[in-house]
């Protein structure tokens, strides 16, 4: 009876779009390497990702919590 192994998912790094294995076995996963995972901690400090808002209008009142008495 031969050994089966199941294939490794392969996922393109985030940041240099290199292949890289996804398991438990590469420790920066999804990234391919300590470089790239810094260089995604380092944009994420800077502030180069944002979550995208909605810019509401300065004169619109917004709702408030009624008052518990």
């Amino acid at each position: 009876m031969s050994e089966t192994r199941s294939k490794a998912a392969l996922v393109n790094c985030p940041v240099c779009a290199k292949r890289s294995v996804w398991s438990t076995e590469n420790r920066f996963r999804p990234f391919c390497s300590e470089r790239c995972k810094q260089i995604d901690l380092g944009a994420w400090a800077s502030e180069e990702y944002r979550i995208p808002t909605v810019q509401s209008d300065p004169g619109q009142v917004l709702p408030t919590e009624p008052d518990i008495d």
